[in-house]
Order: structure tokens, then sequence, then C-alpha cells
């Protein structure tokens, strides 16, 4: 099927058919970067070969698995973070809660590699237990990482990495595991939106036995 738009219109007034390859990278960017939301923000701190820290936010990251756990970021090409990481093998995810929004923002811009963003931004750091680079002290939760993988897809670079330590904030627990509430992530969206969690609702994965001979329950407000 032919794409319906050769652009991106003002106004869709027909559904929109597209092969990613009649658009521009950057307009083909946008388009997904609209769709898919809402994105958890990797802060990932890492170091270079002198020592010199770095921390830099990356939307393009998530769970890969958990026994033994592994998460994955995607870097849009080789930057400061690439470049340590491959130097050392080492990464910490910092959680990004909605009080260090700013901080977050700050680093993201395209600062000298020699520049260390930690004292740029005025962010505490705190010492991490089985790799080199800093924590975000102001972090409510932090994900120390070795290096397991790295693939190239496409303009981004894929870095797999096996936890080896995590640290959670008393201040994002309860009734025995993390409330998202209480971590009040950063949710990422396009451009330069973000949003928080919004509505929080529970809603219980079904088995068949359960539902076989009656239809599925609908989702339960969380109080």
């Amino acid at each position: 099927m032919p794409s319906s738009h050769d652009h991106p219109p003002e106004v869709l007034d027909v559904p929109l058919e597209l092969d990613p390859a009649d658009w521009d990278p950057q307009q083909v960017y946008f388009l997904l970067t609209g769709l898919v939301i809402p994105r958890p923000i990797a802060w990932v701190s890492t170091v270079d070969r002198e020592g010199t820290p770095n921390v830099a936010p990356h939307s393009y990251f998530n769970l890969v698995a958990h026994d033994p756990p592994h998460v994955m970021f995607s870097s849009s090409g080789v930057k400061d973070t690439l470049r340590n990481l491959r130097t050392t093998g080492e990464f910490v995810i910092n959680l990004v809660s909605i009080d260090l929004v700013e901080e977050m923002n700050a680093t993201a811009a395209d600062l000298p590699p020699d520049i260390d963003e930690f004292a740029w931004v005025g962010l505490d750091t705190a010492p991490s237990v089985t790799v080199t680079p800093p924590r975000v002290a102001g972090a409510k939760a932090h994900l120390e990482c070795r290096v397991a993988h790295e693939l190239e897809v496409g303009n981004g670079h894929l870095v797999v990495g096996e936890v080896t330590h995590l640290h959670v904030d008393p201040g994002a627990w309860a009734g025995g595991r993390v409330d998202p509430a209480l971590l009040d992530p950063v949710c990422r969206l396009a451009g330069t939106s973000y949003a928080s969690l919004g509505e929080v609702f529970e809603l219980p994965r079904p088995s068949w036995a359960e539902v076989a001979h009656a239809p599925p329950a609908g989702r339960v407000p969380r109080r």
C-alpha cells in the first residue's frame, strides 16, 4: 500500500498509512515518539577513562529479564554515555522522579565530554556498591549494571546490562514493594512534553480457568 501522505499533515483528514522510508527520519522520529508513550527514563551515569562522571537521560529504556535481572536502553548515535560504557563496561540507571525532572532535563544538554554533569547541574553523588560510576544521590532508586551486550539497530545502539545491585529509598516503598505513587516517576512523551503517572488502577491478570464461563471483570480503581 502506498503512503497516504508524503509529509506530516497539519490536519489528518484520512487515516495515515505510512512506509517509513517515505518520510524524513526526523519526521518518523516525531511520529514514533508521539505514539510509543509514556516511556520510562533511564538517567544513565557513567565515567570516562580518566574517571570524569557523566549522567544523561535516555527514554528508549525498559526491562529485558528478571532472572538474572537485565535492562536495556538505546542511544541514538554514539554519545558520551556509550563511549564511556564501552571503555569501562559499567553504568548506573537512576530512576527519575518528578522532583528531579529539572535536573534531569539539564543533563540532556550537549555538554563537552570533559564536563562533569553532576557538578555542572549541582547534583549530589552517592557511591555505588558494585560499579565505579556514581549514583544520583537524590534519586529514589538505582540499578547498578555491567554491560552484557551491545547491538547496533538502525541508528540506535542497544545496550543490555545485567543488574548487579539495586538501591531503593524507603520513601518509595510501601506494602512490601515499590509503590508507584511514592516513586512518582517521570513519563517521557514527545517533543518537550513529560507527564506524571496520573490515575493508577488495579487490573488482575485472568486465567482461562477463571474466565472460561464468565466474561473478565472490569478494572478496579486503586485506593
